[in-house]
């Protein structure tokens, strides 16, 4: 038995209307749905770690939610391509640091519910 954990196996966030919500998470950020429930929860793919989108269950202070920042693989790309105009974009995408072997980019969105969303892009070392 490990005495660490491994990996993320889910993240939850909660929402007000999980088909309104699963709409910007698979056709804005193109995540994969797995499956609904009938009693409003949604789970989604994003590479390794499977995101569950939930109406409220239980106490509204369990529900109160981190940002979770999604790593793109060409930032500017997407915002180039994505439809945006129902969406708030807090921060387009903008240089953040210079790491010893990376740049680091991001840009910030909120989804329906008002969750402030990252999007992450590390780019080659510019020198």
């Amino acid at each position: 038995m490990s005495s660490k954990p491994v990996r993320i196996g889910q993240v939850a966030i909660s929402c007000e209307n999980k088909d309104r919500s699963v709409a910007f998470y698979q056709d804005l950020l193109g995540l994969d749905l797995l499956f609904d429930t009938p009693q409003g929860m949604a789970f989604m793919q994003c590479g390794e770690v499977r995101l569950m989108i939930t109406e409220l269950q239980g106490h509204a202070k369990d529900h109160h939610t981190s940002v979770i920042y999604y790593q793109m693989e060409d930032l500017d790309a997407w915002f180039a391509a994505a439809d945006l105009t129902q969406v708030t974009v807090e921060k387009p995408p903008h240089f953040v640091v210079k790491m010893a072997d990376h740049d680091l980019w991001m840009a910030f969105l909120r989804d329906p519910d008002g969750h402030l969303v990252g999007l992450m892009e590390t780019r080659p070392f510019s020198g």
